[in-house]
């Protein structure tokens, strides 16, 4: 019984690791790059800790062939096809998080914006970028939505107000003589179910994680508890059975 629950223990706390909250991190922060860039993709814990152990990155290539990157994720000399395509995290036991598509490019322009989905109700910041070198790029840019022109700007950048649900969809830019960046799908997702956080102030998906994570050390307190109380059960009982057999033996010798 020992063994087993020690077993079930190292089980628990090893599935505990695994439900720990995981991000994909993208350093710098945009999704498109341009050839030969450089960039790094991580997986982080909550609150910008590390990784819990086990985790590592995938990426799915353009060619759809799915490969491993040991962590830290470096990406030198990027190249279109082998390092445009979707990456994440996983973990031993097959959980994943959510995923990023990045892409690069050998052309001269790319779009920034958000890596990860955003809020409804946030303003998002778009900009428009040329490759290094390109001296004669001036910052007029211009944006589309799923190829429909949205915003001509003179400063290479336009900022989307209280974005909502319906601003969902693929973004470009364009920069006159130099063509246009590839296109980014911007998701926007709702903000969580009932404004009113809960009376500790924390979201209650947190507090959800913080039970889950929680529940399996609970438990195997409890059969900590279970094995040191059945243990010292045996301990009485052979005790009570010693202290019988000297009665017997000096039984025995009266008799005799």
């Amino acid at each position: 019984m020992k063994v087993a629950a020690l077993c079930l223990l190292f089980l628990m706390m090893f599935l505990a690791s695994d439900q720990a909250e995981v991000s994909l991190k993208v350093t710098p922060q945009r999704s498109q790059f341009f050839k030969y860039d450089s960039f790094s993709v991580s997986c982080d814990g909550e609150n910008g800790k590390e990784a819990v152990a086990g985790w590592r990155v995938m990426k799915r290539m353009t060619d759809r062939e799915v490969h491993p990157c040991q962590q830290p994720c470096t990406i030198r000399d990027a190249f279109p096809v082998t390092d445009s395509g979707e990456y994440w995290c996983e973990s031993g036991l097959g959980a994943t998080s959510s995923n990023v598509n990045i892409t690069v490019t050998a052309g001269s322009v790319i779009l920034e914006s958000p890596v990860h989905p955003v809020t409804e109700g946030v303003n998002v910041t778009l900009g428009c970028r040329c490759k290094p070198g390109a001296s004669a790029c001036n910052l007029a840019a211009s944006f589309y939505k799923d190829g429909l022109l949205i915003k001509n700007s003179s400063t290479g950048s336009t900022t989307i107000h209280d974005i909502s649900r319906s601003e969902q969809g693929f973004y470009k830019c364009s920069v006159f003589g130099f063509g246009d960046s590839p296109e980014s799908w911007l998701t926007v997702k709702a903000p969580p179910a009932g404004h009113d956080p809960p009376a500790t102030g924390q979201p209650i998906s947190t507090l959800v994680r913080h039970l889950i994570v929680g529940a399996p050390y609970f438990l195997s307190t409890i059969l900590l508890g279970l094995i040191y109380k059945d243990r010292k059960k045996k301990e009485k009982e052979w005790q009570a059975s010693q202290a019988g057999q000297a009665c017997d033996d000096v039984i025995m010798q009266v008799i005799i």
